[in-house]
């Protein structure tokens, strides 16, 4: 887990919203605040606060380290895919975005995958 928690990781939270109640926003604005570098993933957004919203992975800048999915396993299935194309090497499925295939995916092409566990509650509450 600790390798997740790095803070030199370059990090795309996909699935982030505008809605300060839903976990896609209250993960992006918490790795945010804890200086961790993080990129805001969604294509109905352009702006998440001040920040830019990115429409998908591929238009991203920067060389990522991590994702974290806030979407529906089918999604995630698609997503995990797409970091093998792009060789981000890390995958943190939020609790409800997670898949048996997405998971089995990652795991046969050498993606560290966790999964069943929050990155707030369950990740970044035990460095504290």
């Amino acid at each position: 887990m600790e390798d997740f928690l790095n803070k030199k990781n370059k990090i795309a939270v996909i699935g982030v919203s505008n809605n300060h109640e839903k976990w896609g926003y209250k993960v992006y604005k918490t790795l945010k605040s804890s200086g961790f570098d993080v990129y805001a993933v969604n294509p109905k957004y352009t702006k998440i606060d001040s920040d830019r919203c990115f429409p998908d992975l591929r238009s991203i800048p920067e060389k990522l380290d991590e994702v974290i999915t806030i979407v529906p396993p089918k999604v995630t299935e698609n997503i995990v895919r797409l970091c093998k194309e792009l060789g981000i090497k890390k995958v943190w499925m939020q609790p409800g975005s997670e898949s048996e295939d997405a998971v089995r995916y990652c795991k046969e092409n050498g993606i560290d995958v966790m999964y069943n566990a929050c990155f707030v509650v369950d990740g970044l509450e035990e460095t504290i």
